[in-house]
């Protein structure tokens, strides 16, 4: 394999040119097996995988995205539908466990995650415990496509930042680290903020102890949140045009309150009316996302159909990106896609998948019969898992 060295690596991801000009070999990765107990409605399951597609077949409500979350969590150390841990656990049980044997560069690698009511989740890598959950960020990259994304447009600003702050974080170890200290700044800011209200008193000494942190790691997110923008956007709107063929003219507006501003006079201004609301209103934690379609919001002007496009096209975007930089294709997860979009854009994200685009993925489908129409004219490997209640066997 191709390596770039460190400090020319870093200069390519500095000048924002990753995933567009440069071309990386990619190191193979793939789960080759899943152990799971009382994992929510799985009572225990051991399964073995292909290297390639996955599926996982049977009606409503047996489990299958439950399956695809068990991988998430071995990735991300967390659940794409639940982010409580002990809501996770199967009724009447008192634990989960979750172990993953990964293949990663022709070695073997096992992760383990368990939840046990009243203790801390623990993740370890070949039975050593991580100190820190954010140090297995990255290690195994995951990509999930699901109904879920349409939260993506529907719902409020956090929504949309969990999402680019999940891609950046999947590469860039410190950006997690000061998007997480920012956190705790923030919380203790708006305790004291809270206090003050409370009290009705105005402490300037004690709120400029918080703002000088708040300022320097805001200011450090708001710039690699803007960098990794502008190599986003031109990759997501390659895609768009390959799934939907649409004309449309579809982009990503960074709204900041950082943007043409001097973050610490605008926290400066705003410390009285803080103080009154018992908040920080103020900063990177406000930003947002705006999806566009000739120029318009995509959630009140886009169709159903150019949604579904949009979406779809962001995860493609995230995939290819991450895959630039981390010299891995990441593991594709892609839930009920077959019920939720129409033939043509079926047909485009399947000729990605004989074409080996992806590396390994997981499908999850309700129709037997329509898998096997779908990867009938595909000469690829895979393995099917059907679901009943309470069983997984393999077709």
């Amino acid at each position: 394999m191709n390596k770039i060295p460190p400090l020319v690596r870093s200069a390519l991801i500095e000048n924002r040119i990753f995933g567009l000009s440069t071309e990386l070999e990619t190191t193979s990765m793939h789960l080759s097996s899943l152990n799971l107990i009382n994992f929510k409605n799985h009572p225990e399951a051991q399964l073995s995988f292909s290297p390639e597609i996955n599926v996982f077949v049977g009606n409503n409500g047996v489990g299958k995205t439950n399956l695809l979350d068990a991988i998430h969590y071995l990735s991300f150390c967390k659940s794409f539908l639940n982010p409580v841990d002990r809501q996770n656990i199967r009724i009447d049980e008192k634990f989960f466990m979750l172990q993953g044997d990964f293949s990663k560069e022709d070695k073997n690698v096992q992760i383990s995650c368990s939840v046990q009511q009243g203790q801390k989740k623990k993740v370890k890598w070949n039975k050593k415990e991580y100190e820190k959950l954010a140090d297995h960020i990255g290690k195994f990259p995951t990509v999930i496509v699901s109904p879920y994304d349409t939260n993506l447009i529907i719902e409020g600003s956090e929504t949309r930042r969990k999402f680019i702050d999940s891609i950046i974080s999947q590469f860039d170890r410190n950006y997690l680290e000061t998007l997480m200290y920012y956190n705790k700044v923030l919380q203790q800011r708006n305790a004291l903020l809270k206090q003050f209200q409370e009290l009705r008193i105005f402490d300037q000494e004690s709120i400029e102890v918080w703002d000088v942190q708040l300022v320097e790691n805001g200011m450090k997110i708001y710039e690699k949140r803007r960098k990794f923008l502008e190599d986003f956007i031109p990759v997501f709107q390659k895609y768009f045009d390959l799934i939907a063929n649409h004309k449309e003219e579809i982009s990503i507006a960074y709204k900041s309150q950082l943007t043409d501003a001097n973050f610490a006079e605008e926290l400066e201004a705003s410390k009285r009316k803080d103080s009154a609301v018992g908040y920080t209103g103020v900063g990177i934690h406000k930003d947002d996302l705006i999806f566009l379609i000739n120029d318009k919001p995509i959630k009140k002007f886009g169709s159903q159909g150019q949604q579904k496009s949009f979406l779809i096209a962001l995860k493609l975007a995230q995939f290819e990106l991450i895959s630039q930089l981390l010299e891995m294709k990441p593991i594709l997860l892609l839930d009920d896609i077959f019920d939720k979009l129409d033939h043509q854009r079926v047909e485009h994200l399947m000729k990605l998948v004989s074409d080996h685009a992806f590396g390994q993925v997981f499908i999850t489908d309700t129709d037997i019969d329509r898998i096997e129409k779908v990867f009938k004219e595909i000469d690829i490997e895979r393995r099917v898992f059907e679901l009943k209640s309470n069983t997984i066997e393999e077709r």
